[in-house]
């Protein structure tokens, strides 16, 4: 049972914190718009940035793919379970961070780009769990 929690989690997990990130973003960028006249669609773009959490999950999930035994079921439930975390974690993270980056910018557009820093940031520490998985995948072994 661990080891098929373990191989659906990153992308359960990663799916929920996409979806709260998104939403967090999702509603700075309605705010943006109400109060400006043009320039909607990197507010837009920016909302859907914690949605590549997901993306990652998926990757991870398929590398994880594998019949599962009392052999590998530890190793299937550490790896996924943590990497979903992370990315849980770092989509809600990341959408309070496109959040800002909105609410920055509308004031003060000239900052766009330097306000993106912060979630780009966020986003290095979910690759880095990212790869972290996909190498300690090939150290599983198959049954």
């Amino acid at each position: 049972m661990l080891g098929w929690i373990g191989i659906y989690a990153p992308v359960a997990l990663g799916a929920i914190g996409a979806a709260i990130g998104c939403t967090v973003a999702g509603q700075a960028a309605i705010g943006a718009m109400m109060e400006l006249n043009s320039g909607y669609g990197r507010f837009v773009g920016l909302s859907a940035l914690p949605s590549s959490m997901s993306i990652y999950g998926i990757v991870v999930m398929f590398i994880l793919n594998r019949p599962v035994s009392p052999g590998n079921a530890g190793g299937l439930f550490g790896i996924g379970v943590l990497a979903g975390v992370v990315f849980l974690v770092a989509a809600i993270y990341q959408g309070l961070c496109c959040a800002s980056a909105i609410a920055g910018s509308k004031s003060k557009p000239e900052i766009f780009g330097l306000a993106l820093a912060p979630a780009a940031i966020v986003e290095g520490f979910a690759v880095f769990a990212f790869v972290f998985a996909l190498v300690a995948a090939g150290g599983i072994p198959a049954k």
